[in-house]
């Protein structure tokens, strides 16, 4: 069982444990750049991948389905931001401070960023739920942990609940 992040017709299937690892070092690098109403909602979508809360192999979306904003301009911003973020996760942003070595997760985020640029967002289906609203963004930090998280919506951030 396991959990795929898909871009249209492509797709990364990790383990349960290899998406924990993925939402993990992403979560670290979207805390540390999100500045825009955009980032903060897509710091949300991270966190709705958390598994502890969401359920074992229940988690996962399609960057299709993603609001990825109104204009060209919108939409290339947002992709940068994503961009951003997975490359910020590949110089192993704060794995320090992770209480596991994560061996694959370069893979998985390499992979992520072919997926990431390789897709139109153009071409978007946007379903207008896959991506929280703005009033769902992660604009609140958790103290313990200095990451984004859904409070109040979840208790916690990711690294919460992994205990």
């Amino acid at each position: 069982m396991g959990n795929t992040f898909f871009a249209g017709d492509d797709s990364l299937y990790l383990t349960n444990g290899g998406t924990a690892v993925f939402v993990d070092v992403l979560t670290l690098a979207v805390s540390a750049l999100a500045e825009r109403p955009w980032d903060h909602r897509f710091a949300a979508l991270l966190a709705r991948q958390d598994q502890s809360v969401m359920g074992r192999g229940a988690v996962g979306f399609d960057l299709a389905d993603l609001d990825w904003g109104r204009t060209a301009r919108e939409r290339a911003e947002a992709k940068d931001f994503v961009l951003r973020v997975t490359d910020l996760a590949l110089r192993r942003h704060r794995w320090d401070e992770l209480d596991y070595f994560p061996p694959f997760a370069e893979k998985y985020l390499r992979r992520f960023r072919e997926m990431v640029e390789a897709f139109d967002p153009a071409a978007a289906r946007d379903d207008g739920y896959t991506l929280p609203g703005p009033d769902e963004a992660a604009t609140a930090s958790c103290v313990r942990h200095r990451v984004l998280s859904s409070l109040p919506l979840l208790e916690g951030c990711v690294f919460c609940f992994a205990g």
